[in-house]
């Protein structure tokens, strides 16, 4: 197996530690389930993102990314290695409310009750200003500001189980981001959707991630939309492959990564 140099536009490994430009470093991360486990599912993983980056990371099913992604969110710890996010631990991260926004790749909910889509994005600012206390006006304006900039201002006084899924995404997205936070991570947010919905998704994550000068990571098995849409790509299958724009990305890494899910489409 190949192993491809971590690749970063600020140096070496060396020039990261305690320079605050990361938003996330991941140091030689390994994981497993079980200790008598004979594989991994992460092996090694070394990955620094830039602050102001907007990073896809891709790789089949089972490569190990909804995992990468709980040690990112502080859900799991890893079995090796260290975690940074912001220049704090994970669980810090999110426990403080507005580092992280986070869109999972489904939303498990039942809609049919009464809450409007302005109170779902509300709930976006609990772990910022707790359960209890009320929003500041500065929290509440830029809640509105998010629900204007992703389209679904229009939307505020509906009922959350009379939008379409699209308009139920948009509004995902600005919770994710009702409490300012440095860091947006989605889950799979391309599952289903055409590739006339990729284009709005990718322009739309772009103007975000302008607007609001965020560092933005994106997981996903869809290569094409990935590249189209994001300024460095890192490939994962147990560890990483590649990490840098996607131009530089090839043929050979791309089969290195998939050759499993190539290999089950392929007659024998």
């Amino acid at each position: 197996m190949t192993t491809h140099t971590h690749s970063c536009n600020h140096g070496d490994l060396a020039h990261h530690h305690g320079g605050g430009r990361d938003a996330i470093c991941l140091d030689d991360v390994s994981f497993q389930y079980d200790a008598d486990d004979r594989e991994p599912v992460l092996r090694d993983v070394t990955l620094h993102v830039e602050q102001g980056c907007n990073l896809g990371i891709i790789g089949p099913n089972g490569a190990g990314k909804t995992t990468l992604v709980k040690i990112i969110l502080g859900q799991l710890e890893p079995s090796a290695g260290s975690v940074r996010v912001m220049d704090m631990t994970p669980a810090k991260a999110c426990r403080q409310g507005d580092v992280i926004g986070y869109v999972p790749q489904r939303i498990e909910a039942e809609w049919r009750f009464p809450i409007t889509a302005e109170q779902v994005v509300m709930m976006g600012l609990v772990g910022k200003t707790g359960l209890f206390k009320r929003h500041s006006k500065p929290d509440r304006e830029h809640a509105l500001r998010v629900m204007e900039q992703v389209g679904v201002i229009d939307l505020r006084r509906r009922p959350i189980g009379a939008l379409s899924g699209g308009q139920q995404q948009r509004l995902f997205i600005a919770r994710a981001l009702a409490a300012n936070p440095k860091l947006l991570i989605l889950d799979e947010p391309l599952v289903g959707v055409d590739e006339a919905g990729q284009q709005q998704f990718a322009s739309l994550i772009h103007d975000l991630h302008e607007s609001f000068g965020l560092t933005v990571v994106i997981v996903s098995h869809d290569i094409q939309a990935i590249a189209a849409g994001c300024n460095r790509v890192a490939c994962l299958r147990q560890s990483i492959h590649f990490h840098d724009a996607p131009d530089g990305l090839t043929r050979d890494v791309l089969q290195e990564v998939f050759a499993h899910e190539i290999a089950t489409v392929l007659p024998q």
